[in-house]
């Protein structure tokens, strides 16, 4: 198979508008990503002709709802080649699964988790609240300047008070990919469970959570071209089985007196309340969209356009450039040398470019960069070479309005 950029940026109505008279240039993917159309199709047929709540129901509609819930709970196991669909939990996000995890382990005071400096908040915040109110202990490795993650103080930070490894699998920011199976490996070697933020590995690339070893994977639909509302949570059926349930209500109990509750089995143990139905229907179809499509070729195709735009930065000496690791995916954070980011970003909005700028929800590695911004172009498979060129010529345009 080959990739065809044009078949596939027609398959987003948003790409087709304007934005102040000129077309779209969209490189904010790593933030969110556009949707296709068979995301907005699966999601309006669900509501026009087939809505209920899922689970319980006698009725067809019910039953029609949950098949399409389940159905999408399948997918999703495939797609990362989960052993079992059991072993897929549907979130809010990943922000959610994450705190699944971090709200469910006996955390006693002194225990250790071991985080990157160039983590999102996401996988952040909740362990600080395991240190705020248990007692929890955060190790923190270190980058190179480059962004990547030293292999050798990974195995020197776990010790016998570590509980887990929380990384990113591919940096927000700097696209860096981590060694994931290695740490896994050097992990497990300890006896130490792994937890992956996934959310921008699982664009840019096949993720097969059997192979990496990994104990829990957590990540977002609508970076994956799905709805936001809904994020998957992977967990190993035993890590699972042992976790507390993060929140209470229906759904996730098997009984329930005045004396007492019994659990409900994982999944649904960690799915409290309604669902989200119809956001499942939208990951199920970004899913299943995606899977006519050659993702070799997609990563070939952003791979070039990343390295387009990373070419074309360099030859402005006004540029600097943060995270230029072997292993870097189509995310570029970038400064232009006197400009606040936030101005860049307005300035190239006016061209119709849009990119990200602030700290990311990454402000440890703003720190650990020595800046507090910076600006933040992310491609996505509907990208061209148009858009990169688009691009560096209005930061050109905006370098000399900053002048």
């Amino acid at each position: 198979m080959s990739f065809d950029v044009a078949a596939a940026r027609a398959s987003f109505p948003i790409l087709s508008r304007a934005v102040h008279g000129k077309p779209l240039v969209y490189l904010d993917s790593a933030a969110s990503a556009q949707k296709p159309q068979a995301v907005i199709d699966a999601m309006t047929a669900l509501m026009r002709g087939a809505y209920a709540n899922v689970h319980r129901g006698l009725h067809a509609l019910a039953n029609e709802s949950t098949d399409v819930y389940e159905s999408a709970r399948a997918s999703v196991a495939r797609f990362i080649n989960a052993p079992s669909p059991d072993t897929v939990v549907f979130t809010k996000g990943a922000t959610a699964a994450i705190n699944i995890v971090a709200a469910g382990i006996d955390f006693e005071p002194g225990d250790e988790i071991v985080l990157s400096v160039m983590e999102h908040h996401s996988n952040i915040v909740p362990w600080h609240f395991l240190r705020e109110r248990k007692g929890a202990v955060l190790k923190w490795i270190d980058v190179s300047d480059d962004g990547a993650i030293d292999l050798e103080a990974l195995e020197v930070m776990i010790g016998p008070r570590t509980r887990m490894v929380a990384l990113t699998h591919m940096s927000n920011v700097l696209g860096v990919r981590t060694p994931a199976a290695d740490i896994v490996r050097i992990a497990h070697s300890r006896g130490v469970p792994v937890l992956l933020d996934g959310c921008q590995a699982v664009v840019h690339g096949a993720v097969d959570v059997q192979a990496l070893g990994v104990d829990y994977y957590a990540f977002s639909s609508h970076k994956l071209y799905g709805p936001t509302g809904i994020g998957v949570l992977y967990g190993k059926a035993e890590r699972l089985a042992a976790l507390a349930p993060f929140e209470g209500g229906g759904e996730m109990i098997e009984t329930v007196t005045q004396d007492k509750i019994t659990y409900n089995t994982p999944p649904h143990r960690f799915e409290a309340g309604t669902p989200p139905i119809i956001e499942a229907a939208g990951l199920g179809a970004a899913i299943a969209w995606l899977g006519e499509l050659d993702r070799a070729a997609i990563a070939a195709h952003e791979h070039a356009l990343r390295d387009r735009l990373m070419d074309g930065l360099r030859g402005l000496n006004w540029i600097r450039l943060y995270g230029e690791a072997a292993d870097k995916g189509a995310i570029v954070a970038f400064n232009i040398d006197g400009a606040h980011p936030h101005d860049v970003a307005q300035i190239v909005d006016r061209h119709g470019v849009a990119i990200r700028a602030g700290h990311h929800c990454a402000q440890p590695l703003m720190a650990r960069l020595g800046v507090t911004a910076t600006a933040r172009a992310s491609l996505a498979l509907y990208n061209t070479a148009e858009d990169v060129d688009v691009f560096l010529d209005a930061l050109v345009k905006a370098r000399k309005m900053l002048a």
